[in-house]
């Protein structure tokens, strides 16, 4: 059954509904609005008037007016022009939000397309066919010109489209074949239609979107092993407590510390009683790290549901008022400085990672140095927390703002960008090294559990390091770590 699409705000809970779901169609509202639009320009069209990017150049060529017979060919030739893009194609996930988000914004109502255009992108949407776009290519400004232009060529027929075969791998074929295979013929552009498919920001929106999704189970992954580290290390549980995060007033904060309240319930190890009363920063202060975190989070969330269904290109029509107004709704300041703020939240997410790695190994609280099985002739875990501690410093690096760089382009008529595709790209990587960071401290963790003959843990605990341990075992003696942190990894990616 169709998942029905209505024109305007829709929460995350309903974006994730609509992302899964197989199939979707606009809703009778959504239709109407997408051909009344397209009505409303036809008449301005006809009424001659001059109009950006209708019957004029595009950037600094705004200027030049174009001949009302070649008006269609405009329309090609901004697809064909603008698709430039280089490096290695988005993953399919990602280019399947980026056609969400451009019909969302399309039937509003404000863009002029015709309902054949829309319908399209529907069809590929529906039998899993997503256009090749190159990652690199976007300034964030004009929107997201060079990969929109990629996932709308095959509208023309031209491009490359992915195709998922029955063995789940994708495969890449030219968008004239399949579409002489689905007997789909190629869209004839109308005026405007092309300005309208690649301004907008759905590249950044999409992958923020991805991002979010990967940074919400990163956070509870996050939690649970800091569970397992706090087992290990014989830590406390009182920084817990709800009564001191109710005074600090922070909900991220309240979240986190209820978070481990959960992993940690009935279990016994901390019914002990030891001779420190303080554990350091990287398991005492979780909740106020990681709730900072989930607040980032939470205002990420926030940011997609503004912007999702959001009208970005340019000129918008306001048929109502019979006015159509060149401005800059696609600019992507906003998502350029979430993606950046995420960037620094999922940073600190691996950076605490590693601290209590290095803790764990350091031959404290009765636990063998390295978690070495005969220390000095065997090393342990010694250089898990080497690799860690390099993954930190490429993510610190990664987290400086891409938002605060500006190029002049189009000649300088687009004179401040915002750099958002690049900051969602470096989010992207940050987040792949946080997740190796925090499968580095689970096999950590478990690896000094494997010296705590009676570890006391949680059910919640125990059924989630029985799972780990089925993939990767602890160890006794030296052996190779890298395929083990690979196992780790793919642990945590097999259950976000």
């Amino acid at each position: 059954m169709d998942h029905r699409l209505d024109p305007g705000p829709q929460s995350w809970a309903d974006l994730k509904s609509l992302y899964a779901a197989p199939r979707i169609a606009l809703s009778d509202e959504a239709a109407t609005n997408v051909a009344r639009a397209h009505d409303f320009l036809q008449e301005v069209v006809a009424s001659g008037q001059t109009v950006y990017g209708v019957n004029t150049g595009f950037g600094q060529l705004a200027n030049v007016r174009v001949d009302a017979d070649q008006l269609h060919l405009l329309q090609d030739n901004i697809l064909r022009s603008h698709a430039a893009g280089l490096g290695a194609p988005l993953p399919p996930e990602i280019v399947r939000w980026m056609l969400l988000f451009k019909v969302c914004g399309l039937i509003r109502g404000h863009s002029g397309v015709q309902p054949q255009t829309v319908g399209r992108l529907v069809d590929f949407y529906n039998e899993g066919l997503m256009p090749v776009v190159p990652r690199q290519g976007s300034l964030g400004a004009s929107g997201d010109l060079a990969p929109l232009s990629h996932m709308c060529l095959p509208l023309l027929g031209e491009g490359e489209l992915m195709q998922r075969k029955a063995d789940g791998q994708w495969t890449t074929r030219p968008a004239g074949d399949v579409l002489r295979e689905k007997g789909w013929s190629p869209i004839a552009l109308g005026p405007k239609e092309g300005l309208a498919l690649i301004n907008g920001t759905q590249m950044m929106s999409a992958l923020l979107a991805h991002c979010l999704q990967q940074l919400e189970s990163l956070w509870t992954q996050a939690h649970g092993i800091a569970s397992l580290s706090l087992a290990a290390f014989e830590g406390l549980d009182t920084p817990f407590h709800p009564a001191v995060h109710d005074l600090r007033q922070h909900g991220g904060q309240q979240a986190s510390a209820a978070e481990m309240r959960g992993w940690l319930d009935a279990a016994d190890f901390l019914r002990e009683t030891h001779e420190w009363v303080q554990d350091p920063y990287s398991f005492r202060c979780i909740p106020q790290v990681y709730g900072a975190v989930r607040t980032a989070i939470d205002r990420g969330i926030e940011t997609l549901e503004g912007e999702a269904t959001a009208v970005t290109d340019n000129p918008i029509l306001l048929p109502d008022t019979g006015e159509v107004i060149s401005a800059g709704n696609f600019h992507g300041e906003p998502l350029a400085v979430m993606l950046d703020h995420l960037k620094v939240a999922a940073s600190e997410l691996g950076t605490m990672s590693e601290r209590r790695i290095f803790k764990l190994l350091s031959g404290t609280r009765g636990l063998p140095p390295f978690l070495a099985t005969d220390p000095g002739l065997d090393s342990g875990l010694m250089i898990v927390q080497y690799t860690a501690a390099s993954i930190v410093a490429r993510n610190k690096m990664r987290a400086m703002p891409a938002s605060v760089d500006t190029i002049d382009s189009s000649n300088g008529q687009e004179d401040h960008v915002s750099m958002g595709a690049n900051a969602g790209l470096q989010l992207l990587a940050v987040i792949d090294g946080t997740r190796e960071i925090l499968a580095s401290e689970l096999l950590t963790a478990s690896q000094a559990l494997h010296f705590r003959p009676e570890p006391g843990l949680s059910n919640r605990q125990s059924d989630w390091l029985d799972s780990f341990r089925l993939a990767v075992p602890p160890q006794d003696g030296d052996v190779e770590q890298s395929s083990r942190m690979q196992a780790a990894v793919r642990h945590l990616t097999e259950r976000s």
